[in-house]
């Protein structure tokens, strides 16, 4: 059954450790993807200079790029050196799936999905031994039921997870709606609409409301 972690794990001792400690007041974020042999890291909160500066003097960082940048925020791709902690390649190693990844205050917060628990604990095992005690914020099982929650058919929950998967939510989008309907197997109509439904149902359910409450635009006078 598929498993959801949420977990903590300090920065000291990984890979991004040394960042942290030259700059405290470091926020990294994850990119969902980006195609390199690296990992995409939003870095944000000290000037680009005191971060590339950073970069530079850690010792567990490798090779880095620079990506994107918006706002007060930069887009780096960045390789560790293979002795380093890499937490991302080691959630790879048992099978897991990054569902998103921020760091504050030398702490990382990772939402992982797995394919069962023992994959959690196997996980826990493997951070454990390389001296870096991860904390589990929350676990919980996708059961059948769980996307009655939000409001959602079995299909629309299906729809929206493969949607997230294949970055059709990413921007820029990674995958077209025409792309991401073949790979469901159903024609670009139905999947336009089972979105619309799916949105409108995670709507009404997070905003508690009802079709009762909705209110109906103001006609405009003459």
């Amino acid at each position: 059954m598929t498993s959801i972690a949420d977990i903590e794990i300090p920065a000291d001792g990984t890979g991004t450790g040394e960042l942290f400690e030259a700059a405290p007041s470091l926020n990294c974020e994850m990119e969902r993807v980006i195609a390199s042999s690296g990992h995409g890291l939003w870095l944000s909160g000290p000037s680009q200079d005191a971060i590339e500066l950073a970069l530079n003097d850690a010792s567990a960082i490798g090779a880095y790029s620079l990506i994107n940048s918006e706002d007060d925020r930069w887009l780096y791709d960045i390789e560790f050196e293979p002795d380093a902690i890499d937490v991302f390649d080691l959630i790879i190693e048992e099978n897991g799936t990054v569902l998103s990844a921020s760091a504050a205050n030398g702490t990382w917060l990772l939402s992982i999905r797995f394919a069962d628990r023992e994959s959690v604990s196997s996980l826990y095992d493997r951070f454990d031994d390389a001296g870096v005690t991860p904390t589990i914020v929350r676990l919980f099982d996708l059961e059948e039921e769980s996307h009655t929650q939000c409001g959602l058919t079995a299909r629309q929950y299906e729809t929206l997870v493969a949607a997230i998967d294949h970055g059709y939510f990413e921007i820029p989008r990674e995958v077209s709606m025409q792309e991401l309907s073949e790979e469901l197997d159903i024609s670009h109509q139905a999947l336009s609409e089972r979105l619309r439904r799916a949105y409108r149902a995670l709507v009404t359910s997070e905003l508690n409301v009802s079709e009762d409450d909705t209110v109906a635009p103001p006609v405009p006078s003459n």
